[in-house]
């Protein structure tokens, strides 16, 4: 068994007025060292310490010379009134394996230090739906999980085969690590899949053999869904390739016969194909019937389907996500796409009442939003694509625009027009290059990544609705 982890107390970042928190005097920048004699690990344990009705906090104050214990009463369910600086105290797992397909991997010098991070840890799978190989993961990691009843998970499959699975992680341990998933699976626990397919490798007759195997072996699986790798021009991989319009066709065949396969066998179709094949192979998307409620829809999986419904009025339709998803992990600190887009309350610039507007977007969701602003029959209003010349390659999700790319297309755009700008490319106001709203040449609205959002923002009306945490066409 391994020495526990060190860990670093989680420290106030806000305190809610008039909460016990504030009527026991916490102050932004303590740091909560103990709660009742525990150091928590992560902001899941902390949580399930700070909903005791008695608490008596270790703090560490800047300017006190030793830590002092502050005792905290509240009554039942009632919250501390805490929001504390990150989700992990000690260290994050990180991932060990060296996948070819790794985009962090194919990221150009100089980008922010915190996309460089890669990690294998599965509390922030449950906490923010990030994909986890189970490669690191450890007998107590399933007690743990099963005792406290993290649920969903999100797993990255790739191969059921265990050599093929090694080998596309690259870890000998991808060949045996799958049996924490059957184990998983085998005590209730709720799990997503994830197959990333790569032209050549695990494609055609080894996607058949590793749908067979979730058949077989992991027939408990919630859902599987079937997404193409990114390839950016600074890949230094030569085996990788974006697929062709025929294998993204094959890739939508195999997955649809699969998915008869799965509905006569366990009542489901189990598996699903990403946006992009339908958009890579020239075919429509399914209808939204058969995405069964798009429960990996920040996956890239019937967004546009659920898009189109929510620009079209359907309020349900509007977020895409089942109901409830992170009600379990509400205090969780925002981080990665559930970051806030904006910081505070930015003013949006607005243009004329008559001006024209124009759709800024990637060219995958430019193939998406294109015929929607069509049926509006409204030619003031126009799509522009924007192509991703940093990053290159095949990538053309609206999530992965760049400051640069985007400014180098509104240099070209005419003044006095209004300039929407789905918020799916910002974090804290900033894109990935690290460039902001104020380095772009022409003033942009942003609009959550929603179709009703937009809808609302065509019409002149203020957007309303809640962020959005995807783009157009699914980014992983």
């Amino acid at each position: 068994m391994s020495a526990p982890r060190a860990t670093t107390a989680p420290t106030v970042v806000a305190v809610t007025p008039s909460s016990p928190a504030a009527r026991a005097g916490l102050r932004v920048g303590d740091d909560l060292v103990r709660l009742n004699g525990r150091a928590p690990r992560d902001v899941i344990e902390y949580h399930l310490l700070a909903d005791e009705p008695e608490l008596d906090l270790l703090v560490r104050r800047a300017g006190v010379g030793e830590p002092f214990v502050t005792a905290v009463r509240k009554g039942a369910g009632e919250p501390l009134g805490v929001e504390v600086s990150s989700a992990v105290f000690d260290r994050v797992r990180t991932c060990d394996n060296h996948c070819a397909f790794c985009f962090i991997h194919q990221l150009p010098k100089g980008m922010r230090r915190s996309l460089s991070l890669k990690d294998d840890d599965y509390r922030l799978s449950f906490l923010y739906g990030n994909f986890t190989t189970l490669t690191r993961f450890t007998e107590m990691d399933l007690e743990r999980v099963v005792t406290e009843r993290l649920s969903p998970l999100f797993v990255s499959l790739h191969a059921t085969d265990p050599a093929t699975r090694a080998g596309l992680l690259r870890n000998r341990r991808g060949a045996t690590s799958l049996r924490w998933l059957s184990a998983l699976l085998a005590a209730g626990i709720e799990v997503h899949g994830q197959i990333v397919v790569c032209p050549g490798q695990n494609d055609g007759a080894v996607l058949e053999d590793t749908l067979a195997g979730v058949l077989d072996a992991y027939p408990g699986l919630a859902t599987v869904a079937c997404v193409p790798l990114g390839v950016s021009r600074f890949s230094t991989e030569a085996a990788l390739r974006p697929h062709t319009a025929a294998e993204a066709a094959a890739v939508c065949d195999a997955v649809h016969e699969w998915q008869g396969i799965f509905l006569g066998a366990l009542g489901r179709r189990m598996v699903y194909c990403a946006d992009e094949y339908y958009l890579l192979a020239g075919r429509p998307f399914p209808p939204a019937a058969e995405y069964d409620g798009f429960p990996q829809h920040e996956n890239g999986l019937g967004m546009a389907r659920a898009f189109e419904a929510a620009f079209g009025g359907d309020e349900r339709a509007a977020l895409g996500v089942r109901p409830g998803f992170f009600a379990a992990v509400d205090g969780a600190p925002a981080a990665g796409y559930r970051a806030p887009r904006l910081p505070g309350r930015r003013p949006a610039p607005r243009a004329g009442a008559d001006a024209p507007v124009a759709v800024l977007t990637g060219e995958y969701g430019a193939a998406v939003l294109g015929p929607l602003v069509a049926s509006l029959g409204r030619p003031e209003v126009r799509i522009v694509p924007v192509a991703n010349r940093f990053f290159g390659g095949n990538i053309g999700v609206a999530g992965l625009l760049t400051g640069t790319d985007l400014a180098a297309v509104l240099a070209d755009e005419p003044e006095g027009h209004r300039y929407l700008l789905p918020d799916a490319c910002l974090s804290e106001g900033r894109f990935l290059d690290d460039t902001t709203l104020d380095d772009l040449p022409r003033p942009v609205e942003v609009v959550p990544t929603d179709g009703r959002s937009l809808r609302r923002a065509l019409e002149g009306a203020p957007s309303g609705a809640p962020r959005v945490p995807v783009t157009l066409g699914g980014s992983r």
